[in-house]
This record gives structure tokens, sequence and C-alpha cells, in this order.
């Protein structure tokens, strides 16, 4: 049977088990959708499009992996729009299929700008489809690349005029997808040297997430008594509340990692970013490493132990060789958990007096302290925009379940975090789902509200509003390092509770802290309706906490 090229690969999408896609006009992929049936989320602009795939991707952990489609051809300003999100995919190693139409047959001497060669820097592979019949081909080889090894964006170019093609004649297979096993040796080598250390510390990274390997991830920590730090991608990969636990950051955290003489890393790239730690006086200390694939191996510090394969198998190797050498697992190591739950006493001992703080305006961390009695720790979904809201909750807010919290990255777009809380909740239908965000962030996501509340997608932001953009270190605020670019508008001169209301959000300003719990109580209330809500939480300009080691 023939069939038209976009509706060819609509149908392909759904037998890779696609039930949605974030889409923003114009697309001919997008009318391919609708004639087949395909469930669409029309976002505000073409950077959520993208991120709101992205973000389905990462909180199910690659098992959905998500779908967009953009704009381009001879008018690219879609795909040029969108591209900040595409490289934030790409930096953060995030697996997402983008969809984009190409310039027809003939055409290309009408443009300067190459789509293909644009998108190369910022994408894993970039399939341009000049074939009607090649569009099965096609859409395997992206689903290869999407699901086997390290994740990545995958960028697939269709143009308009493509024509048809025989379905029988080019049938659709799904793809399944690969991964590898490290080397014994390499793992008996790691282990050895594991257990030869005097104060160990893990250092888990997303691809534990991605490989499903949290529960693996526990079962090594205790089998080995060895304390687990999770990056910022990582935080909830471990609950928070294990004895085992260090958090992500803070005094427990920065205290374990200064101290360790061997740094066990799982899944992650061990970059000293932004937004994550650096490994302080690495070269007086081991340095294991256990990734998907060589690419971060000797890259920001030697290497002195490698493992290579899918973090499962990984830790389910590590796992029985630690049995292997020890002769069942180290045993219950009752002074480093003591000195433990000391740590976090101190460090709960910090924070909880702003996290019960009654001054006015509202200290942000009281929200933060106030969120956590509110949700279920068990059925929510928590993220935060990049800048002060994002260190300030990744300090604090406890994570119990795998993607009860949701960090990102090593690059971070502004506005990321309401398309997160989207995916979360449209992934999980059952969860409590929570954006926070800050007076930058917000201007960043207010054109998607709309899209939000015409899908009736039940979620709730946080606004942080102090009247200032963010920065990093003591004072900050005013005379830190941006002194003359972070006072802005404040509240009552500007009101986002106001411009969400206008675009039907249930919308609350709060200035009283005593408030801040039956507010946040309304606005989930009425996301189980269906409606969003925005709560502005009229705050202090409060400074960060914790800090990232070697920041």
């Amino acid at each position: 049977m023939k069939v038209k090229a976009a509706n060819g690969l609509v149908r392909a999408l759904k037998q890779e088990g696609v039930d949605w896609v974030s889409v923003y006009p114009t697309n001919h992929v997008n009318n391919a959708m609708g004639e087949e049936g395909m469930p669409m989320i029309m976002v505000g602009e073409e950077r959520h499009a993208v991120a709101l795939a992205d973000a389905t991707s990462r909180v199910t952990c690659g098992k959905r992996i998500g779908v967009c489609t953009v704009m381009s051809n001879l008018n690219a300003a879609g795909i040029q729009m969108a591209f900040g999100a595409i490289a934030q995919a790409w930096e953060d190693s995030s697996p997402v299929l983008i969809i984009t139409e190409g310039v027809g047959q003939g055409a290309s001497r009408h443009t300067h700008f190459d789509i293909a060669e644009a998108l190369k820097p910022v994408t894993k592979w970039v399939g341009k489809i000049d074939r009607a019949d090649l569009v099965p081909a096609y859409l395997r080889r992206a689903y290869t690349q999407l699901r086997t090894g390290r994740p990545g964006p995958v960028l697939l170019i269709v143009p308009r005029d493509l024509g048809e093609y025989d379905e029988d004649e080019h049938p659709y297979t799904p793809v399944k997808g690969w991964r590898s096993a490290p080397d014994p040796e390499d793992v008996k080598a790691a282990v050895k040297a594991l257990l030869a250390a005097e104060r160990p510390l893990i250092y888990a990274g997303e691809g534990v997430h991605y490989a499903q390997a949290t529960a693996e991830l526990v079962q090594f920590a205790e089998i080995a008594q060895v304390p687990v730090l999770t990056s910022l991608k990582a935080k909830s990969a471990i609950p928070e509340s294990h004895p085992l636990s260090v958090g992500t950051r803070g005094s427990l955290a920065n205290q374990r990692l200064i101290d360790s003489d061997l740094v066990f890393g799982i899944g992650t790239s061990l970059f000293p970013n932004r937004f994550s730690h650096a490994i302080p006086d690495a070269d007086k200390k081991t340095i294991v490493q256990c990734n998907v694939d060589a690419l971060d191996i000797n890259r920001s510090y030697e290497t002195h132990y490698a493992v290579i394969g899918d973090a499962k198998f990984t830790l389910q190797a590590l796992i029985a060789e630690v049995e292997a050498q020890t002769g069942g697992g180290v045993a219950r190591n009752n002074a480093l958990v003591d000195a433990l739950v000391a740590g976090r006493q101190a460090f709960w001992d910090q924070y909880r007096p702003w996290m019960e703080s009654d001054e006015k305006p509202i200290n942000p961390y009281r929200v933060f302290g106030d969120l956590q009695k509110v949700l279920d720790p068990k059925k929510s979904f928590v993220t935060a925009d990049s800048g002060t809201t994002r260190d300030q909750t990744s300090t604090v807010y406890q994570a119990e379940i795998p993607r009860g919290y949701m960090g990102w990255g090593n690059v971070s777009t502004l506005g990321f975090s309401l398309p997160a809380a989207v995916a979360a909740k449209l992934a999980y239908p059952d969860r409590q789902c929570v954006n926070v965000t800050g007076d930058a962030g917000v201007g960043y996501m207010i054109g998607t509200f709309e899209s939000v509340f015409r899908h009736k997608i039940g979620v709730t932001t946080i606004h942080i509003a102090n009247g200032g953009y963010a920065g990093y270190g003591p004072g900050f605020w005013g005379p830190g390092h941006d002194p003359y670019t972070y006072q802005v508008s404040a509240y009552p001169d500007v009101s986002t509770a106001q411009m969400a209301g206008s675009v039907g959000w249930h919308g609350e300003t709060v200035t009283e802290p005593s408030e801040v719990v039956p507010a946040l109580e309304r606005a989930l209330a009425e996301n189980v309706k269906g409606r969003p809500s925005l709560i502005e939480f009229v705050a202090s300009q409060h400074p960060v906490h914790g800090g990232w080691v070697g920041r």
C-alpha cells in the first residue's frame, strides 16, 4: 500500500510506542500526525517543544524517547530558535528525536543555512532523508542511536516533497537497542582498589538512571559499605534518607568529597562544571570511572581504573565481585554510619532555622521546607530552574524515589523546569508535579502557560519572586559578581500570579509565611482538576548555601 513519506514516518513512530509528540507549527509532519491520529502537545515556542520531548526521556529514564517537531525548510527560524534546547540535550546526554522539515529538491541554493551541518555539533546523529522509501531505514537508524550507547539527541530531516513509498515493500521493524557488559578483569581491579581504600566515596551520575540501575546502586553501596554522593543530574538515584546517602550538595556531601581518598564514579563524566563538584586534590586520590563508553575516561582527571559498560550490568558485576573478594560483603561499618548520621544532623541544624523562618519577605528556604511537608515523597516530582532555585532546592529537597527530583545539568537553559514538570505529569499522572523558578526563569516560560492550560495539565509552578536575577558566591545579591545587572521589577509593580490567571491558571500571591502551606495545598487541589497553578511567593534575596566543591 502506498503511503506519503510523512504519514509512513508517523505510523512507524506509533510502532516505536510513541503516544504523543510535542510540536510547534509549521511542519508538514504535524499534518501527517493529525491525519494518522497521533496526539500532539502544541507548546508556545520551538525551544519548549524540544524541552518537553527531552524532559520526557529524562523523567522516564529513557523508557520512553521524547519526540518533537519544529519548523525549518527555507524558513529555518524554528530550528534556529530550538538550537539552545537541542544543545542542552546534547551536553546532558539526553536522548530525544527532533523532526524538522528539510529544504526541497533543488532549493538549497536559496538559503545560506545548512540545517544538517549547523546541527551536527549538538546532535549524536543527523539523518537527512532524500527518498520516500528510505523513511523506515532512517527511522531505524535514528532509534538505534537513541537506544544504544551514550544517549544523545538525534535530528531527522524530512523534506516535504519526498512523495510516497510502498509500506509492504519497505516495512518498519521497531528497534530494541543494545547494551554491553564490562570486562571482568576491569571489575576485579576496580573492586580491589575500592576495598583497599580508607575513605572511599561513590559518585553516582545520571547514567545510573538511564540504565534503570538505582536498586543496584543501593545494593552496591550497602554491600561495600561506601557512602554515595550524587551529581545534580543523578539526584534521587538513591533515597536521600538512606543511611549511606550524603546527598548532592551541602556540608556533608562537600566534606565527604574533600576527605575521600578514592572516588568511585558510576555513570558520570566527573566534569568539574559550573553546576557540579570538582574533585579536590584529584592528584592525591584514586579515581575509578565506570561509564557506558570511553568518551570521558582520562578527560577531566587521570582515570586510574576504568570500567566500560552499561551501568546496570556494571553494578551487577561489581556487586558479585565485592561478594567474591569479601566472602559475602563488607560488614556493617557502624563508625561510618554514625559519622554520616552526625554529619546529616549538622547539615539540618544549619538549614532548619531558615526552613522554619517566619521572616518577611518570605525566606525561600521556608517555601522549600513547607513544600516537603505538603508533597507525598513517594508520589511526587520536583525540579527547579537554572540559578538560585536550582542550587537551593538541590541542597535541601530530600528525594525518596527515582526521579522524585530531577536536576539538570551541564548546560541549563532557563525555563526548562516547566516542560520538565509537564513531562513528568504526562508520564506519571498520579504524581504531584512541581517546578520551582525565579525571576529570570519565569520570563522564559510565560509563553507556554496557555498551552499547559489548553491541554489541562495539572502542574504547579512555584515562583520565588524577589526582584533579582541570580548570582553565585557570598553576598552575590547586589555587590556580587554582577552588581549592575541583577535588579528587576518586583511585586506589587508586577505580578506573575495575575499573568498566569489571565490565561486560565490558578494564581496566588503569598506574602505571609503562615500561608505557604495553605497556598500549596490549594494549588495542588486545582491540579487534581486538570488546572495548572502558579504560586508567587514574595521572597527575600537570600543567598545560596552549600556550594559546589572547587567552585
